[in-house]
């Protein structure tokens, strides 16, 4: 018997052929602190809408990379996910479990099925910490290991999955001995060793340097093709998307406008956001003379979505329909893909 059965058994581990995350109009709201003054005229409380709506699933040993410029609610939706902050409305199910409003009592073996890597690891691994302890306080945690000897062996077994190898090199290191890299694969070993079959990984290499963003970036494919594990990407790198991820899902001011196969959206991208995005993607023929798309304007304000297709103040393409009609996610018509969609009422 492997020390992995002395825990308890996994609350996801049996989605019956389903997706491992399946979230339906997932909708996150943060309350506009008021004034004294606008209390006291009882001026009416606003709201920032980050997440408007969101809809996506994601599939053991499947990538899903979620892309938009800063802002667009990508992290927001993240966190609901884990339940770090409380959808205003939606469902959201992991494993087939909605998990919208269970307690923090049933909460917590939940979260064992799904882990987080965050964008700075700098900021994300305590700098008291050794790498043996940063890696072993979430066995501790959950109550996984049962010995101090058995979780030992799991801390060495999470560093040599993520390729910091020979282990006994790095597990009496503190994080400021460690470069950039290697910090983030500390991080990423200890999501991975509680097993979780759900990964988020929030821009994991935005803070990295160019030279090891491609290892991060292919350990974490290695990982969920290996194992089975589902991964939700968050990004704003559509280049990185398109070569690592299954599926993309492009993101603004709250919503997905565009989603399917990446191969399908970043060779004959339907909205046009993503086609913007695009435009200003290096290629990879130095020969190639593409006109970038500049986009006009800033984005909306989250407090006050314009009516209408919240894209229509900065699209080029855009006509007056579009400032009272609000497309939904729909098959495009030129799309190759059959699950290619695009919220654009000219598609």
């Amino acid at each position: 018997m492997s020390e992995r059965t002395i825990a308890a058994p996994s609350p996801a581990s049996d989605h019956g052929g389903g997706p491992l995350l399946d979230v339906r109009g997932l909708v996150v709201r943060y309350p506009v602190r008021r004034s004294l003054s606008d209390a006291w005229r009882r001026v009416p409380r606003r709201w920032v809408g980050a997440v408007d709506g969101v809809s996506l699933s994601v599939r053991a040993g499947e990538m899903l990379a979620v892309v938009g410029e800063s802002g667009c609610g990508k992290t927001s939706t993240a966190q609901a996910i884990l339940r770090m902050v409380e959808a205003t409305s939606g469902t959201i199910e992991v494993g087939g479990r909605d998990i919208t409003s269970l307690s923090s009592a049933d909460l917590r073996p939940v979260r064992r099925t799904m882990q987080m890597v965050y964008q700075d690891p700098y900021e994300s691994l305590d700098p008291r910490f050794r790498v043996r302890r940063a890696v072993e306080e979430p066995m501790v945690i959950h109550g996984i290991g049962g010995s101090k000897e058995v979780r030992e062996r799991l801390v060495v077994e999470a560093l040599e999955r993520v390729e910091l190898s020979p282990a006994d090199l790095f597990i009496d290191r503190y994080p400021h001995e460690l470069s950039g890299g290697q910090r983030q694969r500390v991080a990423i070993a200890a999501s991975l060793v509680l097993d979780p079959t759900l990964l988020l990984a929030d821009e994991p290499v935005s803070m990295l340097d160019v030279s090891v963003r491609a290892g991060i970036l292919t350990l974490l494919d290695r990982l969920r093709r290996e194992g089975d594990m589902g991964i939700l990407m968050i990004t704003h790198d559509l280049s990185t998307a398109a070569h690592f991820a299954d599926r993309i899902a492009v993101m603004y001011l709250g919503r997905i406008v565009e989603e399917g196969p990446s191969r399908d959206v970043v060779g004959n991208p339907q909205h046009p956001y993503t086609r913007a995005l695009m435009s200003v993607v290096p290629k990879r023929d130095p020969r190639h003379r593409g006109q970038p798309q500049i986009l006009q304007g800033e984005t909306p304000n989250p407090i006050h979505i314009p009516p209408g297709c919240r894209f229509h103040p900065r699209c080029p393409v855009a006509e007056d329909r579009c400032r009272g009609e609000d497309p939904v996610l729909h098959g495009a018509r030129a799309a190759r893909e059959p699950d290619h969609r695009s919220a654009c009422l000219f598609t």
